[in-house]
């Protein structure tokens, strides 16, 4: 029997390395797994437990709108100077450290609650504090995901299986996050997700990497490799319409986030349960584009695939605006989480192919910026309009936007498809 079992277990793990080659990577397998659980806490307290927090205290839409702003402004300052310190120095210390950063600010979110002395400034200040970690945090997350793996061939994968992990997070958090709320209250999700960076904290520890050595650097080196890497993605044409794409992305086609607790309280008249619903939808879909991505080999056609995916967003965002009823806003919520995932992780999988490593830490600070950092506007650009036309007129907009996005694109898709041909070719890239 005990020989039966072995052979079976050889069997599931020959057959899950032949699907997703990334798990074939004993530091693969640690980062993904310490990650699921830290970042579900993450996600939680980011799009659930803080905005509700918000609206409950204040009943504002533009003071929602104000709060995603300022809590995401910090990682559009931050996230440059994250990708130079991604090139230099060792990515998994950096992550440990951003780890052990974001554990004091979650306490210090659960000591408030449990006292019951949580307030709007102090949640202002904490989700600043929480938007400069991930400002420091979200380049290295991206580049580590290639050193985790020791055969490039299986990078793309990885990088798909890294989508999948997230998207998971989004789904396992909210879900969480929804559970806590309604029974126990919003304390015990800052709790959950305080302990969630501790399993984050033992796996990076356990992993095995070759250390790297600490440059030599100058008093202007810092801003020589910002320019550096800014020069080289001003020339590089491809790079930069993608990246202009992912930013649209960032702007309207995920601002819906910001205005989520107002269509769960006054336009579908629900409560905290709606809302977790409503924030599950979108990474149920994603978590749904990123097994397809998972099984993809290849980075050819997915240059086309976000042009598809950004004039779906609008779509499925206008559908969202225009539905009063919960099924269906659930329905188009996973369309949009959907092909929002399929650009993102389009786009990463591009870059992190073919970008010499010596600047991929600066690149992906670019592909950051260009979603995360464009999020605080569009938290307050969705809220302020929200204020002023109505939530639902506000996306209304933002979708409009993306499908005009989309256009443009269309017309420079195929000098992306040769770049990218002629980039696979090339023995560097092959080699």
């Amino acid at each position: 029997m005990q020989y039966w079992y072995g052979q079976l277990g050889e069997q599931v793990s020959r057959t899950i390395y032949q699907r997703l080659p990334a798990f074939k990577w004993r530091n693969f397998r640690l980062f993904f797994g310490g990650q699921l659980l830290s970042m579900s806490g993450t996600f939680m307290t980011q799009q659930l437990t803080i905005p509700w927090l918000i609206y409950d205290l204040t009943k504002s839409a533009w003071l929602l709108g104000l709060a995603g702003f300022l809590q995401f402004l910090p990682t559009l300052l931050l996230i440059p100077f994250s990708g130079v310190l991604a090139d230099r120095w060792s990515r998994r210390d950096l992550l440990m450290l951003v780890q052990v950063l974001g554990i004091g600010v979650s306490a210090t979110l659960t000591a408030l609650t449990f006292l019951d002395t949580i307030g709007f400034g102090s949640l202002l200040i904490l989700s600043i504090l929480n938007g400069m970690l991930k400002g420091l945090d979200m380049p290295i997350r991206h580049t580590i995901v290639t050193e985790t793996v020791d055969d490039r061939t299986d990078w793309g994968n990885a990088i798909a299986l890294n989508s999948v992990m997230l998207s998971s997070s989004l789904v396992l958090g909210p879900a969480i996050g929804g559970i806590l709320i309604a029974t126990l209250g919003v304390k015990y999700c800052f709790l959950y997700d305080t302990l969630s960076y501790i399993a984050a904290i033992v796996t990076l520890k356990a992993m095995q990497m070759p250390p790297k050595s600490p440059p030599v650097t100058t008093e202007n080196d810092t801003w020589l490799k910002l320019r550096e890497g800014f020069q080289y993605v001003n020339t590089m044409q491809p790079i930069r319409i993608i990246l202009l794409m992912l930013a649209l992305h960032g702007l309207v086609g995920i601002s819906y986030i910001a205005v989520l607790p107002i269509f769960a309280a006054e336009i579908l008249h629900g409560h905290a349960t709606t809302m977790a619903a409503l924030g599950m939808a979108g990474p149920i879909g994603s978590l749904c584009a990123c097994f397809y991505l998972s099984m993809r080999r290849g980075i050819l056609g997915l240059e086309r695939l976000i042009r598809v995916a950004q004039a779906a967003i609008g779509v499925s965002l206008i559908s969202f605006a225009l539905s009063r009823q919960l099924w269906l806003s659930l329905l188009t919520l996973v369309m949009v989480g959907g092909f929002g995932i399929l650009q993102i992780t389009s786009t990463n999988t591009i870059i992190q192919t073919l970008v010499p490593d010596d600047k991929r830490g600066r690149v992906m600070s670019f592909y950051a910026l260009a979603m995360v950092g464009m999020m605080p506007f569009g938290n307050l650009l969705a809220g302020s309009l929200a204020q002023v036309m109505g939530a639902p007129n506000a996306l209304i907009v933002c979708g409009s936007v993306c499908i005009l996005g989309s256009i443009w694109y269309s017309f420079r898709v195929s000098q992306i498809s040769c770049w990218i041909k002629r980039e696979i070719d090339s023995p560097i890239v092959s080699g």
